[in-house]
């Protein structure tokens, strides 16, 4: 802590939430309560910006239905109906229930959980400890971002890439798959100074997002066909001479191979393939191979779809073809995170299983894991869930399953939220957790390299915990009598990145950068097994799949005739991040409700205009939202900006309910860009009001 004058303290953190920029925070607190939240100027990558989401923390800490107490289910699941309980009867109950179960198999418990918070600490560490010493099933975390991290692994060796700071230096900057205005913040404003030094900015992106309105071109490429135009970038680059030959010959591997494939790929072709007129193929190539230095900020939308894994390494491989990696402002950035050295399996002990080896179930598919029953193949049925930082009935696809597995009467489910959410509508338990600004916690980050270190500014609000003393007090109700259990929240950050950081640093700073060179691959060195960029991959060619990268055409492939023409996608709405923010109702004003962006084309065929309730629809469910006419979609593709609660969306459920839980090539990651709808109007509708919080 600094700055201390009466009763007003500046306290120093760390953006808890799933999202590249990780930002430093500072804490304002006047007489033990927060007032303001805002950017620390002293942190470069976060330099005193925040966006509007966090700039509101306050709001979401104070806001009027935070849980404040532990509760317990009077009614029918989902009906939301809890009454207050003790936090001793709370622990004692669910304790007791999970050693019934464990005593006849503890793979029939299931831990839920993802980024709510992206902290070391409060995400995967005595929770994780607790998991292990129980025996519990274990959850392969996939919802994101797995088809990519395995992707740049494969080709690159691990998640690593370009400094974010040095895109302003660029001279070509392609953003591929990411909306950075609304998603990437501080790297947009890299290339906003980019831009104003003479950058030429691409945008690849099947809506005309934000950021598309602001680059010089936007490519309104088909969901799901990144890796065509790869390919075809790759085509051009070889019949014009656009290679640089040493770097290929140095530092790459099975180039030859991949030059006959990428020869298959002519713009004509791709372009069929990607709905993109064939020029823009074309000079897209040209300026990669003739523009230095070049780079590419990859982002995860892109790889939603069933090839998402394969176009990840397509686009990886684009940098090395033309030695943009020698330079600290050309290459590619996906995520940054490989960079850190944390040690999880200090944080998260999986020794403690012993000789156990509990299945993996994989939380994407969530909805039809619940709903089955035991097996020789599927082990016991799932019995008990504990869920936190995560809301999976808002968040997995295919939600019309997943609300019908959470609300089956004979599965025990325990929530730790902030907020009665979609899922802790369908829990026997609703535990109050901390926010960021109640607990301490240390944090990498997926889009700069540099250690952040969260420490509490003010005390728990009502009578929320820490997850982490959530998970203690459980632990010693099941007899869990490991030291490891013991271990206070600052010990855990201490020993969460090792002897990588001085902890008397980050205590004063409230961040340290690692030694990560400016260009680190402009000699190769790549974190692969052959130290290069493997363009082939050996270890992917040993489990019988592709070395090389390909087009894997999505599962649902639009048939203009067929019975669902239209592809949709789903991102995220500018103001929301995942389900987060939806019932801030400052931001919740701002997006006003769910909607789909539709072309006029499209809309006019259908006998749609602006501002109608529209049904969209496939064999998977329904979902009413709101036509919103315009040119952010192009002909053949609409847009169900997400992700709203359920409950505050026009029927009771939102876009998840026309999503499918089928996998990605890479990565066993959900599809959800990879979806069939059709829209009709729905003059009919009349919207169920919305559901009433119950705190009882």
């Amino acid at each position: 802590m600094s700055m201390n004058t009466s009763h007003t303290t500046l306290v120093k953190g760390a953006c808890p939430h799933d999202c590249p920029d990780t930002c430093a925070l500072l804490t304002t607190v006047e007489d033990g309560r927060a007032t303001k939240v805002q950017g620390n100027p002293e942190h470069a990558p976060t330099d005193g910006v925040l966006c509007t989401k966090v700039a509101r923390y306050t709001e979401r800490t104070y806001h009027p239905e935070r849980l404040l107490q532990p509760l317990r289910r009077t009614g029918p699941k989902g009906s939301g109906q809890f009454e207050p309980v003790g936090w001793d009867e709370a622990l004692d109950a669910i304790a007791a229930r999970l050693k019934t179960i464990a005593a006849r198999d503890p793979q029939a418990i299931l831990p839920y959980s993802y980024a709510g918070t992206m902290g070391l600490v409060q995400g995967e560490s005595i929770a994780a400890r607790f998991f292990h010493q129980l025996g519990a099933s274990l959850l392969d975390r996939t919802i994101c971002a797995s088809a990519g991290a395995e992707a740049l692994t494969q080709t690159l060796g691990n998640k690593v890439g370009m400094k974010v700071a040095f895109f302003a230096e660029s001279k070509l900057i392609v953003i591929w798959g990411s909306n950075s205005i609304g998603s990437n913040l501080h790297f947009w404003r890299v290339a906003q100074e980019a831009k104003r030094q003479g950058a030429k900015l691409v945008c690849i992106d099947p809506r005309r997002s934000e950021t598309a309105d602001k680059c010089h071109e936007h490519i309104a490429l088909r969901p799901g066909t990144d890796a065509a135009l790869a390919l075809s970038l790759m085509h051009e680059l070889i019949v014009h001479d656009g290679l640089d030959a040493d770097y290929l010959e140095q530092y790459t591997l099975g180039w030859e191979a991949l030059k006959a494939r990428a020869l298959q790929w002519p713009p004509e072709r791709a372009a069929e393939v990607c709905g993109i007129p064939v020029k823009q193929i074309q000079d897209l190539a040209r300026d990669w191979g003739t523009i230095k230095p070049a780079a590419i900020r990859l982002n995860y939308g892109m790889q939603r779809v069933r090839g998402g894994g394969n176009a990840v390494r397509a686009i990886a491989c684009l940098p090395a073809l033309t030695g943009a990696w020698r330079h600290r402002a050309g290459g590619l950035l996906l995520s940054s995170s490989g960079h850190f050295p944390v040690r999880r399996a200090a944080l998260q002990r999986p020794d403690l299983l012993g000789e156990r080896r509990p299945r993996t179930l994989n939380m994407s598919t969530i909805g039809d894991d619940l709903l089955r029953p035991s097996s020789a193949e599927f082990g016991p049925q799932v019995e008990a869930l504990i869920v936190y930082n995560s809301n999976p009935v808002a968040v997995a696809p295919e939600s019309g399953k997943v609300v019908q597995g959470f609300a089956r009467e004979d599965l025990f489910t325990v929530v730790l939220e902030h907020f009665q959410t979609d899922t802790a509508d369908h829990a026997d338990f609703i535990l109050p957790a901390t926010t960021q600004l109640e607990h301490w916690d240390i944090h990498t980050s997926y889009g700069h390299t540099d250690v952040l270190l969260n420490q509490p500014a003010i005390a728990p609000v009502g009578q929320a915990r820490t997850n982490t003393d959530i998970f203690r007090a459980l632990a010693a109700r099941m007899g869990f009598d490991d030291p490891c259990f013991l271990d206070s929240d600052e010990a855990l950050c201490r020993s969460a990145i090792g002897d990588a950081q001085d902890f008397a640093q980050l205590l004063t700073h409230g961040f340290a950068s690692l030694p990560v060179p400016d260009a680190p691959f402009a000699q190769g060195g790549f974190p692969t097994p052959s130290g290069r960029c493997e363009f082939f991959s050996q270890r992917l060619a040993d489990q019988g799949l592709d070395g090389l990268p390909d087009h894997v055409p999505n599962y649902e492939v639009t048939d203009p005739n067929g019975r669902y023409p239209l592809a949709m996608i789903s991102p995220p709405a500018r103001n929301f991040l995942n389900s987060t923010f939806v019932n801030v109702q400052s931001l919740r004003d701002i997006e006003t409700e769910p909607v789909l962006e539709m072309h006029p084309q499209d809309a006019q065929a259908r006998g749609i205009e602006d501002g109608v309730v529209v049904r969209v629809f496939n064999d998977r469910g329904v979902y009413h939202c709101r036509a919103r006419l315009n040119q952010r979609a192009r002909p053949g593709v609409v847009h169900g900006l997400g992700i709203w609660w359920r409950k505050l969306g026009l029927n009771g459920t939102n876009v998840n309910e026309l999503t499918s839980q089928h996998l990605t090539d890479l990565g066993r990651a959900p599809v959800f860009y990879d979806c069939l709808v059709e829209v009709a109007p729905d003059p009919s509708f009349v919207a169920a009001p919305a559901k009433k919080e119950s705190h009882a």
